[in-house]
């Protein structure tokens, strides 16, 4: 296990091309182009970034309605108010107005979806009617309260079936279900107990309101935290991004160094069917072992496998920290990009000593049965404004949230730096 993985994103990469069907590809970002001296960041070519908005406050994920407003949930208090919309009125590509809502709230989720402006904070999901302009008025409408926030992975993300579900993930509040909760020596839980009421996506039914969690159905478990999930309307199916567990070299340094806990486990992006076990907290994916990697506080070595968990589509590096994804329209964007996943890695603590990594837009291409089609690039980079990322607090942005415009532009969040707003869009032919 020692000295592995000097080559990750080259193994990882080739994990992902075996047997893919074929499909236009897309060029990612050249590593010769320079960041955008305006932005900082870099996008591919043909694509042109702008700031669509500095100082939003510590914004998470975002929805952008038909007419061009953007909404986004802050994790913190912002003159005490929990969401800004977000509106460009006179095209210049930067917004002119700003709007605070949701006051005495804080929240990470944010979709719109049958008229309505949904917002998740760590203990409830509540919808507005969705306003013509603006920020939503009057009293929101609760339509799941009462689960718990144990801070640990407390954030509620969701997605939207298009069928009238809500799907919201629901993080285990732990590394790895060990007795004492991050503890050297303490040994896992078998079975866990936490997977009764977290580390799961719940689906709930719209037409209600007033729910508690046990009014929802445990749609998958397995997960020990999802901030990126989406449902592919193509497929017809609920897709994630998981963070994997943490402190391998700390609680293990006789079978992990540095470089293996930094570069450990994989991020998992998974395609996931009602009843799907993703395999935490048994198992982890090392791109460089066939079949999930049996967790150390249940008996593993590094080497040894288990059966219980399903394999991901694609393995991304370790700690790279999936924050969003969505599904791209297509709409306004080039020839391969329809149907594929946008996903936002914010980066992680997890990977210090060694350097930090991620904190980029990756796009996955897919076909329209929601098959990996091709090998992931990368579709914007430079948000730390560092070559080298010694803690997720040096970095300048980290992406955070995701939203596709009706115009096809898409937008990336930033809790960083007081908050900011990027708007890519395509200038190519």
């Amino acid at each position: 296990m020692k000295n592995m993985f000097a080559t990750v994103s080259m193994t990882v990469s080739m994990i992902a091309a075996l047997a893919l069907p074929a499909s236009a590809q897309v060029a990612g970002v050249d590593a010769a182009t320079p960041m955008d001296a305006a932005t900082g960041i870099r996008v591919p070519a043909g694509f042109r970034s702008t700031v669509f908005a500095d100082g939003v406050g510590f914004a998470r994920h975002m929805a952008v309605s038909k007419n061009g407003w953007v909404y986004v949930a802050l994790m913190r208090p912002r003159d005490g108010f929990g969401a800004v919309a977000l509106k460009d009125t006179d095209g210049d590509g930067k917004a002119d107005e700003h709007q605070l809502f949701a006051q005495g709230l804080t929240g990470t989720g944010m979709g719109i979806e049958g008229g309505k402006l949904y917002y998740g904070t760590n203990t409830s999901i509540i919808r507005w009617d969705l306003p013509d302009a603006g920020a939503p008025k009057g009293e929101a409408e609760v339509v799941v309260d009462g689960m718990e926030d144990r801070s640990q992975h407390s954030a509620k993300p969701f997605t939207f079936d298009g069928a009238g579900h809500i799907y919201v993930n629901i993080g285990a509040p732990s590394n790895a279900c060990m007795e004492k909760m991050r503890t050297k020596g303490s040994p896992g839980m078998d079975p866990c107990p936490i997977l009764e009421d977290f580390g799961g996506i719940w689906r709930f039914d719209l037409s209600k309101t007033g729910q508690s969690q046990s009014d929802g159905v445990r749609y998958a478990t397995g997960i020990r935290n999802a901030m990126a999930l989406d449902w592919n309307g193509a497929a017809g199916s609920l897709y994630l991004a998981q963070h994997g567990r943490d402190q391998l070299q700390s609680f293990f340094p006789d079978l992990y160094d540095a470089e293996a806990s930094a570069n450990l486990p994989a991020e998992e992006f998974h395609r996931v069917a009602e009843g799907a076990d993703m395999g935490w907290p048994y198992g982890y994916v090392d791109p460089t072992i066939d079949g999930r990697v049996l967790m150390p506080e249940y008996g593993g070595d590094g080497k040894k496998t288990t059966d219980r968990g399903q394999m991901p589509l694609i393995a991304f590096p370790g700690h790279w920290a999936p924050n969003d994804m969505i599904f791209v329209k297509g709409e306004g964007l080039p020839m391969g990009y329809k149907n594929g996943a946008l996903i936002a890695f914010h980066g992680s603590w997890n990977r210090a000593p060694m350097p930090q990594a991620g904190y980029r837009v990756v796009f996955v291409p897919m076909d329209g049965s929601g098959n990996v089609a091709g090998d992931w690039v990368t579709f914007a980079d430079g948000f730390p404004g560092l070559d080298v990322v010694k803690s997720p607090r040096d970095a300048k942005h980290r992406p955070t949230g995701l939203a596709e415009g009706p115009d096809g532009a898409i937008y990336i969040s930033s809790l960083m730096s007081g908050g900011r707003i990027y708007r890519v869009t395509y200038e190519g032919k």
